[in-house]
């Protein structure tokens, strides 16, 4: 237990079991006054159950906060992240670690505007999200009290929780009495299963885990042909349709998931020090991956592209690792966020059992020019004999190495 007294403190807040054990835990150990905040970053719960559950466990209407992030989530987040093409350890789409500073800086908000001197999270000690959430909360607010309640209390296994939630009064749903066969994490861009029958990373993800996405086997014997279009690295419209951030990637999880699209069964490396294996579905996001190198594909200067290429893996691990409000990601997005300028046209896609397939491009900023790499006769800015000055340019020091080692007999 912190050695600091707490008169108030706010909790991200889902209305399951564990988050309701900690607000009781929270009042309990604490006997602090406990603000909810719950985050609607598309999960696709009900949320209003949650707000009931807070008001039987005796919180305060006005201490009970939930916010639809839907729009802030992608426009802020989710699409910032996208310009940068960013995939953690080369596959991972950051799914649930680009949500995490969100939720992290409408805590403080909410601790700033209700006087709370501390802030709590449901993350387990062994996990990314607890260095994620506390990391926000320290560059957002450094003086907050912090409260960590998997890394403080002795409720160490489900018994002991459902004898918690029992001695307290907490309602448990019948199908939380045992074990869960994984956990999941949801938001709008992703959603991820991890533990229990997925530890073993020599077995197959049993079927019955997804839950955003068809088998590719299952998916239509039809491809589907669908544009997008991009104004500055960002989508706007879907086969022209103009769509805002949240409702157009709903509608590429939906185009995606019928198309057996975005799953990802991965061993990662941990920011704490450990492996584990999850299953990742990310049927937008992957979509719109592949269409947003496309577009960079005719739009950007090669020296430009192949920057950011070896920048991406240091600001997906800036994510991943929880440092979104580090001056380092900052600095990265600004160089990100300037390449994309004419990073503007359509890209048109096949979605097809599980593929994504990239079959036309077009931009009024396009640096592609048929003229210079036909194979026809015809007028052309390129002297077929600058390249031998090239070659033997780029050769002169292969030439010497090579003179060297001829002299030393090897």
């Amino acid at each position: 237990m912190t050695d600091k007294r707490v008169k108030k403190v706010v909790l991200a807040y889902s209305g399951g079991l564990d988050t309701s054990i900690i607000l009781k835990w929270l009042q309990t150990n604490y006997q602090a006054e406990v603000v909810t905040f719950t985050a609607d970053l598309g999960q696709g719960e009900e949320l209003e159950p949650a707000r009931e559950k807070a008001l039987l466990l005796g919180i305060k209407p006005e201490n009970i906060f939930i916010e639809d992030l839907r729009e802030e989530f992608v426009r802020d987040y989710v699409f910032p992240m996208f310009r940068a093409n960013a995939q953690y350890e080369g596959l991972y789409l950051l799914g649930t670690s680009i949500a995490r500073p969100l939720i992290a800086k409408k805590q403080i908000e909410i601790a700033e505007k209700t006087g709370a001197d501390a802030v709590s999270h449901g993350a387990t000690g062994k996990g990314n999200d607890q260095v994620r959430f506390e990391l926000g909360y320290y560059a957002l607010k450094p003086d907050v009290t912090v409260i960590a309640p998997w890394r403080e209390w002795d409720l160490t296994s489900r018994t002991k929780l459902i004898e918690f939630a029992e001695m307290n009064q907490i309602p448990i749903a019948k199908d939380k009495r045992g074990d869960a066969p994984f956990s999941v994490d949801a938001n709008l861009l992703h959603t991820s299963s991890e533990g229990k029958v997925l530890e073993d990373p020599a077995d197959e993800v049993p079927e019955y885990v997804f839950s955003r996405s068809v088998s590719p086997e299952a998916a239509p014997d039809k491809p589907t042909y669908i544009t997008i279009d991009f104004e500055k690295g960002d989508p706007v419209a879907i086969d022209g349709e103009k769509l805002s951030p949240a409702t157009l990637l709903t509608k590429l999880n939906k185009l995606g998931g019928e198309n057996g699209i975005g799953r990802l069964d991965l061993v990662e490396n941990r920011f704490v020090g450990m492996k584990s294996r999850g299953m990742y579905e990310t049927p937008g996001g992957t979509i719109l991956w592949y269409a947003h190198r496309a577009i960079e594909q005719v739009t950007l200067d090669r020296g430009a592209a192949h920057l950011k290429d070896e920048l991406m893996p240091k600001y997906a691990e800036l994510i991943y690792n929880g440092f979104w409000f580090s001056p380092e990601r900052e600095l990265l997005q600004k160089l990100i966020d300037a390449s994309q300028e004419f990073v503007t046209g359509q890209v048109r896609l096949k979605l097809y059992k599980g593929g994504v397939h990239i079959v036309g491009r077009e931009s009024p900023f396009s640096l592609y020019d048929q003229d210079l790499v036909t194979f026809e006769d015809g007028a052309v800015a390129y002297d077929h004999r600058d390249a031998e000055g090239f070659i033997r340019l780029n050769a002169l020091r292969l030439r010497t190495l090579a003179q060297r080692k001829r002299k030393l007999g090897q």
